[in-house]
């Protein structure tokens, strides 16, 4: 964030320690009160909603160093259930001293603004995905949208790790199991892709882009754009500007 030492100091004494949290433990419940903010520390976490039947419907994925609990900002709860894919750690955050230091160090309000529109990015993308593209474009969108995110925090861009099962890969993009499990096979075979067990290798980047430009410029822009910035108001009206 560009800060100096006293603001990251006043920043470092809200975040508290790290906790531990196993495969299939919850960080958030939905329902549940705003209190806190986490970020992760160190796995990997799926959210997820349930319908009307009791199914559950993935809707996102997050890595390490990704903020959580903002979906629940405005409504003062947390509208997801966060889960645990593997063995990870979390950072908690308490909300309402946050937003004081925001109100303090513009900064801080403009990571929150932008980890917002990040978000509200990819749901849009995802949103497109699941009205207009056809299989194999949704699991080319899914693996380029991992990427972009591991290399934004430093990771190789082509070596991913998916501690998700298939079945939640397919929950996500809206595809069946057996659709999933043949796609990774066809994006193998068309050395798109190498997988071995839960490590899959990105060996042709470029080609996967243009399964996705191909099939809508608009999400293409979006991989290559990453953070771009959309409905800016809605932030403001968090009283986060």
């Amino acid at each position: 964030m560009g800060l100096a030492s006293g603001q990251l100091r006043r920043l470092g004494e809200l975040i508290m320690p790290a906790h531990r949290v196993p495969r299939g433990g919850y960080v958030f419940r939905a329902g549940g009160d705003t209190n806190t903010l986490a970020v992760v520390r160190r796995g990997t976490l799926k959210s997820a909603v349930l319908d009307e039947q009791g199914r559950e419907q993935v809707v996102g994925f997050h890595l390490t160093g990704e903020l959580l609990g903002l979906d629940g900002i405005a409504a003062g709860k947390y509208c997801r259930d966060v889960v645990a894919l593997e063995d990870s750690e979390v950072c908690r955050i308490p909300y309402p001293e946050l937003q004081k230091l925001s109100n303090d160090i513009p900064a801080v309000a403009n990571y929150i603004q932008t980890t917002m529109s990040r978000e509200i990015s990819r749901a849009y993308g995802v949103m497109l995905l699941l009205g207009s593209m056809r299989a194999e474009m949704r699991l080319a969108f899914f693996l380029l949208d991992l990427s972009r995110r591991v290399l934004a925090r430093g990771y190789s861009p082509t070596r991913l790790s998916l501690p998700m099962t298939r079945k939640e890969i397919g929950g996500y993009l809206g595809l069946k199991l057996e659709s999933v499990s043949r796609l990774f096979s066809t994006f193998q075979r068309d050395g798109l892709i190498e997988v071995r067990g839960k490590a899959v290798n990105l060996v042709e980047l470029g080609r996967l882009q243009e399964i996705v430009q191909d099939a809508h410029p608009q999400l293409g822009k979006l991989l290559e754009n990453g953070d771009a910035s959309v409905l800016n108001a809605q932030c403001a009206a968090l009283n986060l500007a």
